[in-house]
Order: structure tokens, then sequence, then C-alpha cells
């Protein structure tokens, strides 16, 4: 089950859509969906989070913690409001297609993709524009 909680005004839009499309990328990598638990919060709140649990005085846009069981995948994923509005803007992209980007970012890493070197980043940016685009079609 996927769940979207905010600890900040904002409301995700479509969650219906955005869920079903989040199983089916899970699916189509052979997977099973668990329990996977989105956070919407702002700056401060993600900051917190990652001094406490990482050990980063920075800023980020997502952090996610992996629960998965096998090939079933769990995990809380928290997503910075305030830094998916300013990547957008960075970017030059609509702020809903950076927070799909982040969203689905966090998934792709709970089925094993990684972004730590140039090649790992290479293949995470494809996966991430593959997922996009089956997201708006």
């Amino acid at each position: 089950m996927i769940t979207f909680n905010s600890e900040t005004p904002f409301s995700l839009k479509n969650e219906v859509k955005i869920a079903l499309w989040i199983q089916h990328i899970i699916v189509s990598e052979g997977y099973s969906v668990g329990d996977i638990n989105y956070v919407f919060c702002n700056d401060s709140y993600l900051k917190r989070i990652n001094k406490e649990f990482l050990k980063h005085d920075t800023l980020t846009d997502i952090i996610s913690f992996d629960y998965c069981l096998g090939k079933e995948v769990n995990g809380e994923i928290y997503i910075s409001i305030d830094r998916v509005l300013d990547n957008a803007k960075s970017y030059q992209v609509s702020f809903e297609n950076e927070l799909s980007r982040v969203m689905i970012h966090g998934v792709l890493h709970f089925l094993g993709y990684k972004d730590k070197t140039p090649e790992e980043k290479k293949v995470m940016r494809l996966k991430e524009n593959s997922s996009l685009m089956e997201l708006n079609t």
C-alpha cells in the first residue's frame, strides 16, 4: 500500500494516479508492493532527519529509508517541498515534473538503483526519465 502524508499544508494532487504509476514501476522491475509511506515536509523538518539519522547537516530534497523484504518493496520517503520548488525553478521544469522525479527516485533506490558514481547517476537518470514518460502517457 502506498500512502501520502504531509507535515506541511501541501497536498498531493492525483494521489490515485500517482500510486498506480509507482506500483506499475515497481511491478515492471520484478518486485511487489509492500508498504511505502511518503511524507511531504519542509526544509527544516528534512534537515533534522538528515542530521539525526544520517549525520549530515545539509539540506536535501529526499531521504529514503529502505525496509524492503526480499522482492517486496517497503520504505519511507521524506520529500522537502521547499527543495522541490527551488529545484524546479533551477532546472526550469514544472513543480509537478520535479516532484514526480523525486518521488520515483526514492522508489528506484529501493529497487537497487544507486547514484554515487557518474555511471550510476547516468543509469538512475535514464530510469527516472523512462518512468516519467510512463506517467505522462
